[in-house]
């Protein structure tokens, strides 16, 4: 008896009409700019300033929620967009060829160790061990890329975060460090193809590192082909940039030229030009949560190859999630060459513990009419 036939896949036919009802709309839209940079007729605009950080169509003929392209068979927007339809589960099938499972609530990974970068000069520009920048160098200095899409700072007082191209160690330790202002890092891949830049590390929080995995499992073309390695930062949410104004110098007198150094443990932490230290409630910034973060599901950025984040106990050394292959090949490889140095994650319980916490903290900001996936792990 013959056996029956294969199932074939179902034509993706969804467009940007689709995407602005779903994801736009709903509030789902992170801001991560996927849909920007895979978009080969340049119909979607997008704007870093405050209130903004979405994109919005640029054609007029058919309004703001439609597409003549779309309408024409074009769908490279929605298979970028890592929050239309079963973006979680693809992107993990892509990764790990299997979805997540209830208990990995943070997503899938294989080793979670501590590291910092052992050159002090990287170390004291980053942010808690400077683990971040030291990739970039070592992987750029080793032929692994050859740039990195990350975020500097332009404007008053250097704090305005932009998307920016890195391809060498003076340009990564210019970008490091924390705004916790948003960049969608992901613009920067038009200066990079303009440079004829083929292999590139990609520097975001999950809802950036999601694009890379999603465009590839979705079939969206060579928009996200040069994107080789993808580095993950923890967070729980970004601030519009309004804050500096409205909060930090309006109430506390705080100017954003003044400022040298930010982080955020538990309170926002704020270092002065003139050595100054202070501290503003966490509850007091909540008024300028982005819009793009209301929603936003992925504390842990499940889906980048090496996820970072300061957590824990010791503010020098950095929570290093390993979830690919071709991450702890890396980590590997700078341990061997000595340029970071680790040791086990459990050697700092509580910094794991919190990451879980506040992986279903996130997890639990997914509405419920979204795609169910995303919930799984969290109690009904």
């Amino acid at each position: 008896m013959a056996g029956a036939a294969p199932r074939t896949a179902k034509k993706w036919t969804f467009q940007w009409k689709e995407l602005h009802d779903e994801v736009i709309d709903s509030g789902l839209c992170t801001g991560c700019a996927g849909c920007v940079i895979s978009c080969p007729h340049d119909v979607i605009g997008y704007r870093h300033a405050p209130g903004a950080y979405r994109p919005f169509h640029l054609e007029d003929e058919l309004g703001p929620d439609n597409c003549v392209h779309g309408e024409k068979g074009c769908t490279s927007c929605t298979r970028a967009c890592p929050r239309f339809r079963n973006w979680e589960p693809e992107a993990d099938e892509h990764l790990h060829s299997r979805e997540r499972r209830p208990d990995e609530v943070s997503g899938i990974y294989k080793d979670i160790l501590l590291t910092r970068a052992t050159d002090t000069t990287v170390a004291d520009h980053g942010q808690d061990g400077g683990l971040v920048s030291a990739i970039l160098i070592w992987c750029l200095e080793n032929g692994v890329i050859d740039g990195a899409l990350v975020s500097a700072t332009e404007g008053d007082g250097g704090w305005q975060a932009v998307p920016a191209l890195a391809t060498d160690r003076d340009a990564v330790l210019a970008a490091a460090g924390s705004r916790y202002t948003y960049s969608a890092n992901t613009m920067a891949i038009a200066e990079a193809r303009q440079r004829g830049l083929g292999s590139l590390a990609l520097v975001g929080m999950g809802c950036q590192t999601s694009v890379g995995p999603v465009m590839w499992h979705r079939r969206v073309g060579k928009a996200g082909k040069p994107i080789r390695l993808n580095i993950g930062l923890l967070c729980s949410k970004s601030f519009d940039d309004s804050i500096f104004e409205d909060l930090f110098w309006a109430k506390y007198r705080l100017h954003r030229e003044d400022m040298v150094k930010m982080n955020i443990k538990g309170v926002f932490q704020i270092w002065m030009r003139n050595g100054d230290y202070h501290e503003v409630n966490l509850k007091e910034c909540h008024a300028w949560t982005r819009d793009g973060c209301n929603h936003c599901p992925d504390f842990a950025a499940e889906h980048a190859d090496i996820s970072t984040g300061g957590i824990g106990e010791n503010s020098d050394w950095t929570l290093t999630i390993v979830r690919t292959e071709l991450g702890r090949q890396v980590i590997m490889a700078m341990l061997a060459d000595g340029v970071i140095e680790g040791r086990p994650g459990d050697s700092d319980p509580g910094a794991i513990a919190l990451m879980h916490k506040l992986a279903a903290k996130s997890r639990s900001r997914w509405p419920e009419w979204a795609n169910p996936a995303v919930a799984v792990s969290l109690p009904a």
